[in-house]
């Protein structure tokens, strides 16, 4: 069985996180690992990519590379927060009623992203990711076709792979 591991990225402000979302990030490092990690993934983002470094120290595996995956974060992040603000914030559903191809699209675009970090993961690998919030749900969604609740900052979901079915959990 495969893990990922997808995480939100703490507070930030702008790209960078703030020196409450370092504080956050430290905390997640300390009490909600479940390490070792055959691979780092990270959306590229200064703010993620500083998140996923300091949970990668937390675990004691700096020597493990941090990849970035383009493909798990939005082209159109713009429209993502019209999206939202236009639904009140609220879940994909109530994003997909203001935006529906932008939701419709979007999922199968990050899913098959998502799906790309799997396929790089060894037999019994597991994979921390960082990301974002509507795009980190619009990825489960797209593989898995199950909807989460929004990530709130630092929060996170586990999604397995089990002889290429996938299912979603909690993280502990």
């Amino acid at each position: 069985m495969k893990h990922v591991e997808i995480r939100r990225h703490t507070d930030n402000d702008g790209d960078q996180l703030t020196e409450e979302g370092v504080a956050a990030a430290e905390q997640i490092g300390r009490a909600g690992l479940h390490p070792p990690y055959a691979l780092f993934v990270s959306t590229g983002a200064a703010r993620a990519n500083q998140m996923v470094t300091i949970l990668r120290a937390a675990a004691g595996q700096e020597d493990v590379p941090v990849r970035v995956e383009p493909g798990l974060r939005s082209v159109v992040e713009d429209r993502w927060r019209e999206a939202s603000k236009a639904s009140g914030g609220g879940d994909l559903e109530a994003m997909r009623t203001v935006d529906p191809e932008l939701v419709d699209k979007e999922t199968v675009v990050l899913g098959a992203a998502l799906r790309g970090v799997f396929a790089q993961l060894p037999g019994e690998g597991r994979a921390l990711v960082v990301g974002h919030s509507p795009t980190n749900e619009a990825a489960v969604l797209g593989l898995t076709g199950r909807l989460v609740p929004p990530l709130g900052k630092g929060e996170g979901v586990l999604v397995t792979e089990n002889e290429g079915r996938f299912a979603v959990a909690d993280l502990d």
